[in-house]
């Protein structure tokens, strides 16, 4: 069954890949991203049949009425809302001493914020769905690096996931938490040796809609072949 997914951070990284896949597979896929030149280019990427099932538009993610305008227009454009991925993310350099405080702001506001903003504009949806709510966590939401604050903003969407997952119970509603390890994006300063591409997990979130309806996958922690952290 073809499904309708909204997808913040989705221009780039593990956003693309899993709309790429799930445009591949017949799904519908809403992306939000910051930057209008980089969605345009994104969407223009799509030939004329997949560009009926693909829309975008750009939002901040930390916003309120930005996130709300966007669902609701996923849902009038597409009639229907059945995954809510929140996705958008980002890590600010340095570390607790040398970071910098407006980075860190912006970050913590994205990261986490973001994410239950997406939770209280979908849920009515969702519940309406019995659909998915999804989480690109990390494992770094498991571990620490040194002097990191991106991994509390992780550490933060591990335990939102879980207490959403609660709060759900009973409503057919499945949440999960994506917690990839080291994938091949933007992030990174330096380049870590053991590294998935972003359509590697893309892989993994497609593999979670299609569990039967009695299957709750609440987490799945996927690394590369090597990775030490």
């Amino acid at each position: 069954m073809h499904k309708t997914l909204f997808i913040t951070g989705g221009t780039s990284g593990i956003g693309a890949a899993t709309a790429r896949q799930a445009i591949a597979q017949g799904h519908r896929v809403y992306v939000t991203g910051r930057s209008k030149e980089r969605l345009q280019a994104w969407l223009d990427s799509f030939d004329r049949t997949s560009r009926e099932r693909i829309v975008g538009d750009v939002v901040d993610a930390s916003s309120w009425d930005q996130t709300q305008r966007a669902v609701e227009a996923c849902q009038a454009h597409f009639g229907v809302l059945d995954v809510a991925f929140a996705n958008a993310g980002f890590s600010s350099r340095g570390d607790l001493l040398t970071g910098d405080p407006e980075s860190w702001r912006d970050m913590v506001m994205t990261n986490v914020l973001g994410a239950a903003l997406l939770i209280k504009a979908t849920l009515p949806a969702l519940t309406k769905t019995r659909g998915h709510f999804l989480f690109t966590g990390s494992t770094a939401g498991r571990k620490v690096y040194p002097g990191n604050l991106y991994t509390a903003t992780k550490w933060a969407v591990t335990g939102l996931a879980e207490s959403l997952r609660q709060q759900l119970v009973g409503t057919g509603v499945r949440v999960c938490v994506m917690a990839p390890g080291h994938v091949d994006t933007p992030l990174w300063a330096e380049r870590p040796d053991a590294m998935m591409s972003p359509d590697d997990v893309a892989r993994m979130v497609l593999w979670i809609l299609q569990q039967p309806d009695h299957v709750d996958v609440s987490e799945v922690i996927v690394r590369a072949l090597g990775q030490a952290f």
